[in-house]
């Protein structure tokens, strides 16, 4: 019975084991990009920022991501703290983020921080994940500072997709962050692309260049799970229009001796 009892014991600290071993495995998520601007405004000073966070663990997901913001002024005070809870980011993709908060007293500086992500296994093959299409991107200067970047997604699957979040990112000719914004848009169906209108403050220095990325909202897998799930709309749905050729234009086969 001992035996037995020190058996049982001894599998499941070793289930146990593996299981630390496979989370050991997983890599941290990291943060690849970032970029903050401080600005006046009629009610203090507007702390802007942009950030892109990168999972390079191609089978799971990381979910429950907080984005922590902290700015502190010339005297080294800390001004402004903000816990910026995160969408869940796509196995082998990355998750691009912005926000703002309001500060009375001048900050100085800014430093972005994250708190770690929980980890989920895909329930399908990482290619099934699709990426929504994103189309017709156009930027336009506003005032000092300020952008406009619209521009129409569509979803790539058969289920609607409620609620999408759209986050554009701006960059100077050398491809450095130089800030960003973001939007929600709903009722996003594959037969419709549906328009999003994002305004991007805090901007220093030309823009060259906007990258839009699109992601579902929460903080996990589940939205996005349920869209794959549903399976993926046909590519080329359509049939061709015109006539077939009359005579096969391609090299003939070897031994093939029609005219």
């Amino acid at each position: 019975m001992a035996a037995a009892l020190a058996l049982v014991v001894m599998v499941v600290v070793a289930g146990c084991s593996t299981s630390e071993e496979k989370t050991k495995q997983l890599s941290p998520l990291a943060l690849k990009e970032q970029a903050s601007s401080i600005g006046k405004s009629s009610n203090g000073y507007v702390v802007t920022w942009a950030g892109v966070l990168g999972n390079a663990n191609r089978w799971h997901f990381g979910e429950n991501a907080v984005a922590l913001i902290s700015a502190r002024d010339a005297a080294g005070k800390e001004v402004v703290r903000m816990e910026q809870p995160l969408d869940a980011i796509p196995p082998g993709g990355s998750l691009s983020f912005t926000g703002e908060a309001v500060s009375k007293v001048k900050p100085e500086r800014v430093k972005i921080e994250y708190r770690p992500a929980s980890w989920r296994p895909v329930a399908r093959i990482p290619s099934a994940f699709r990426p929504f299409p994103v189309s017709d991107v156009a930027t336009e200067k506003l005032e000092a500072g300020s952008y406009l970047v619209t521009g129409y997604v569509s979803d790539p699957f058969r289920k609607a997709a409620s609620s999408l979040v759209v986050t554009a990112l701006l960059r100077d000719d050398a491809g450095t962050l130089l800030g960003g914004g973001t939007a929600f848009v709903d009722d996003v169906r594959a037969e419709r692309d549906r328009r999003f209108v994002i305004t991007a403050n805090g901007i220093k220095g030309k823009v060259a260049d906007t990258d839009v990325s699109v992601r579902t909202w929460g903080a996990t897998a589940k939205p996005y799970e349920e869209l794959v799930a549903a399976g993926t709309v046909p590519v080329n749905a359509t049939k061709p229009t015109t006539k077939p050729f009359a005579k096969d234009r391609g090299y003939p086969p070897i031994g093939d001796r029609r005219p």
